[in-house]
């Protein structure tokens, strides 16, 4: 009888463990054809292990080729996470600290002209704390050097630094010139000989480094002709840049930012790092006390929940409070986010959708995130 029993529970276990699957891609899958979306990627952590991966749609729309656990995806700025990373191991090392000037740092004046004697530090800039702004473009230093630009004051916000939030995508393509500064190699080599090489990930910042072939397509929809266009400038080769490169100056060619190109899965192996505070297999990228100070937010009134390039947010999942970041460009929309004290985690990557917001994210990667949460974790 115990017998029987066992193997009715057993049975009964199995099918509901293919159920469970069944009924999330068919939930995903009427998700991108309503939204629409040309693919999407995701990743559910439980327990620091990745438990479901799957794909859905197309890595590109014209062969109709579909995404792939291989697939490579320009995540945007998640990447700053990496940027913030690498320099918090060095402020580890005490080779810096996030006190230090910014203007020492990068080797020219990085002062807000209302506010001549306060000093912008690392920390300003990892927090976007800086009255930094993007008014005049991020994707060279020349906006913001006095020497290149006459009016460079333009860079800058009203309100002292310290004294307010705005995101800025310079902030950190300075810090990632700022890294390379310190360390004395290119941007993209550093990244992956201390984070994605320790951690066995495919990846890395420089176009030309990588597999093309594996490369997703991504896609901005045009409603007026409603169709997908692929954006050309994501992959764009930068061999011809690269033979003029300037240590120490050019690092926004290779977008620290938000040019990192990684597969969802690597991206999980990389999140699980952050949820398990700096610890992987292979030992500790951060000790835990950096870890928590990155994912602390710095504001003491609440008004933003922005730590050193991660924040906390309660608006995707009803009643739970998650750390980590999205990123928007090209079409794309991506999102890692963590819960540290249930070690679960959650990737989605869309390669581009018809996208509509609902308080400030992504209306399909608000509903891809709660459906995996749903299905999985709830």
């Amino acid at each position: 009888m115990k017998k029987i029993v066992l193997l009715l529970f057993t049975s009964l276990l199995s099918i509901a463990l293919i159920a469970q699957p069944l009924n999330v891609e068919k939930r995903l899958q009427q998700l991108i054809e309503e939204t629409p979306a040309a693919g999407l990627a995701v990743v559910v952590v439980k327990n620091n292990k990745i438990i479901y991966q799957q794909n859905f749609g197309y890595k590109n729309l014209e062969n109709k080729e579909p995404l792939t656990a291989e697939s490579l995806f320009r995540i945007a700025s998640i990447s700053k996470s990496f940027t913030a990373t690498a320099l918090l191991q060095l402020v580890e090392q005490k080779r810096i600290s996030l006190d230090d000037d910014v203007s020492k740092l990068i080797g020219f004046t990085v002062r807000n002209p209302a506010y001549p004697d306060k000093i912008i530090t690392l920390r300003l800039l990892l927090s976007h704390r800086s009255s930094l702004n993007d008014s005049q473009g991020y994707f060279n230093l020349d906006v913001i050097d006095p020497a290149t630009n006459t009016n460079f004051s333009k860079c800058y916000n009203q309100y002292s630094p310290g004294e307010g939030y705005q995101y800025c995508n310079l902030n950190f393509n300075i810090a990632g010139t700022i890294l390379e500064r310190l360390t004395g190699v290119r941007f993209d080599a550093y990244i992956k000989q201390t984070i994605l090489d320790p951690l066995g990930i495919e990846g890395g910042y420089c176009v030309d480094s990588l597999d093309n072939q594996k490369f997703a397509t991504l896609y901005e929809y045009k409603a007026v002709e409603n169709k997908f266009l692929p954006s050309a400038g994501a992959y764009a080769s930068r061999s011809n840049e690269l033979t003029s490169y300037q240590l120490g100056r050019s690092a926004p060619l290779f977008s620290p930012t938000g040019g990192l190109k990684i597969s969802a899965t690597g991206l999980a192996t990389y999140m699980m790092m952050h949820c398990r505070m700096g610890k992987y297999k292979g030992g500790r990228l951060l000790k835990k006390k950096t870890a928590t100070l990155m994912q602390t937010p710095l504001s003491a009134d609440g008004s933003d929940q922005y730590g050193l390039a991660l924040w906390k947010t309660d608006k995707l999942i009803p009643g739970l409070t998650l750390t980590g970041h999205t990123g928007s460009a090209y079409g794309l929309n991506s999102a890692m986010f963590f819960d540290k004290q249930s070690k679960n985690g959650i990737i989605v990557i869309c390669n581009g959708s018809k996208v509509t917001y609902k308080e400030g994210y992504p209306l399909i990667i608000r509903d891809a995130l709660q459906i995996l949460y749903q299905e999985f974790l709830q």
